[in-house]
């Protein structure tokens, strides 16, 4: 990381770019992973969806009760809700729905706030714009009065739309009433356009259902292989301790059952083998896709807390700067000194698509970034941290500014992704943050000529010189995220003047 020793030109408005310290990232904090149950027998098909339904249906149940609790719930409404669980399934088995409930219940509560907080920002930004004149011309920070009284009207109505959805959901935060649809509300709203989702009663009611059960287990350190409800032994044999009133199932003793069929972890499987040989806690989840015929069980693990290293011994051997676009990683190797070496890399993903690919694709580039940052020979990778989820551009009319939101950026869709593969092959990643703005702020690396030296384009930047620019609709190549070249243009060994 390299220091200025002049300040950053201001923003238009006035207002002024700073960076933010870098720092190291932490390691993950768990550990996830996913294996297909192939060949199950039609028995082994029947035991799981009995189990999963009856489960479900419990979970169901019991968080009926716990919304009803709302704010009035303590130790001894839990105890009580557990209790009554036990006695239909199993004391294991009621811990872990209890406890998917009260993550359920708080999850609610945080999209709730965060609900009445959106609503609350677009309640303040239009009626700043219905308390200015109509027609009167905005900055490029402050959006300016709406264009007509066409338009004035329209939003005044909106305004009151506004108000009214954030008194009901306040009055739903203060009295603790949250709104929660086991198995997904974008599910429950398909039933009725099953047209446009293009699925079948019979689909729609599969996945329902499938949605709805429950078949997760926490794990227990000290108990053999690390789970005494769902166990899996070193071999791959998945054994299921059975809900009381589903015992005459059992095809094993002390009310278990065991499937025919065998898994493997094929990532991060000799972690996993590890850990359960030492009967460490290992929480299972098996899971159905209907519209795959196919079933899967995922097991995850906490990850004890590990110092990181100091900055300077993370960038001792130098750094792989990334910058993040709308369709690719733009990544370039620097020396100890800032210096750009060799030719930059470009690794490109396809946000398009259902969320399982777009969460494949960058997975993918991040996986070729991590291997190439690997073979380098580098011990960090240096990477912005955007602190913000939306920002503000300019539109086509002139003196008029919208609010858009980043929802396609994969820094902000991969924080955990990201972290996640921060040990696997091991590399540090160090961020380097951008303090009060919302534009980031990069480098752009220009030729003799004034063309960028990724894609060509005429940059406006005079020749051989290097300039903090804000993320726009002009180059987004990955000189952006390097230094200046002042240090390129002095030997190696030199540090560059700070």
């Amino acid at each position: 990381m390299r220091s200025l020793s002049h300040p950053l030109p201001p923003l238009p408005g006035g207002h002024a770019r700073e960076f933010a310290a870098p720092f190291v990232a932490s390691g993950p904090s768990g550990v996830a992973i996913r294996a297909r149950l192939k060949h199950l027998s039609a028995d082994d098909e029947m035991v799981l969806r009995a189990v999963g339904a009856h489960l479900g249906a419990l979970a169901s149940r019991d968080l009926k009760a716990r919304c009803a609790d709302g704010l009035e719930h303590d130790s001894d409404t839990w105890a009580a809700r557990k209790r009554a669980l036990t006695s239909v399934s199993s004391s294991r088995w009621a811990g872990s729905i209890t406890k998917a409930t009260h993550d359920q219940w708080a999850l609610a509560r945080r999209n709730q706030l965060a609900h009445i907080k959106s609503l609350e920002a677009g309640i303040a930004t239009i009626r700043h714009r219905l308390s200015l004149p109509v027609g009167q011309p905005g900055s490029k920070h402050a959006p300016g009065g709406y264009r007509s009284a066409d338009e004035w009207h329209a939003k005044s109505r909106r305004l009151a739309t506004l108000s009214a959805r954030h008194a009901a959901a306040v009055a739903d935060w203060q009295a603790g009433q949250v709104r929660v649809v086991r198995g997904g509300k974008r599910l429950l709203n398909n039933r009725h356009h099953l047209d446009e989702a293009g699925l079948t009663k019979e689909q729609w009611r599969a996945r329902w259902e499938a949605a709805r059960w429950l078949l997760a287990a926490d794990g227990e350190s000290g108990k053999r292989f690390g789970n005494e409800t769902i166990r899996i032994t070193p071999d791959g044999q998945v054994c299921i301790k059975l809900p009381a009133p589903l015992a005459y199932y059992a095809n094993a003793p002390h009310g278990r059952y065991i499937l025919t069929c065998a898994v493997a972890f094929a990532h991060r499987g000799s972690e996993w083998a590890d850990r359960i040989g030492t009967d460490r806690a290992v929480a299972y989840r098996i899971h159905h896709e209907p519209e795959r015929g196919r079933w899967y069980v995922t097991a995850s693990w906490q990850r004890p807390t590990v110092t990181t290293i100091p900055l300077e011994a993370a960038l001792a051997k130098g750094v792989v700067g990334v910058d993040t676009n709308n369709d690719h990683l733009a990544a370039w190797r620097l020396d100890v000194h800032g210096n750009p070496i060799g030719a930059p890399r470009r690794f490109s993903y396809d946000l398009s698509g259902s969320a399982d690919h777009r969460d494949a694709q960058i997975r993918h580039a991040l996986t070729r970034l991590l291997h190439w940052a690997k073979r380098c020979g580098v011990a960090a990778i240096a990477i912005e941290r955007h602190r913000t989820m939306r920002r503000t551009q300019a539109t086509s009319t002139p003196n008029t500014v919208r609010d858009v939101p980043v929802t396609r950026n994969p820094l902000l869709r991969t924080e955990n992704e990201r972290w996640g593969c921060r040990w696997h092959p091991p590399s540090e990643m160090a961020y380097s943050g951008v303090g009060g703005t919302c534009d980031s702020i990069h480098w752009s690396l220009v030729r003799r000529d004034g063309t960028c030296l990724c894609c060509a384009a005429p940059s406006g930047i005079p020749a051989m010189t290097a300039t903090p620019t804000s993320t726009g609709p002009g180059c987004d190549a990955a000189c952006r995220a390097m230094p200046s070249t002042d240090a390129r243009r002095s030997p190696s060994p030199t540090p560059p003047r700070t």
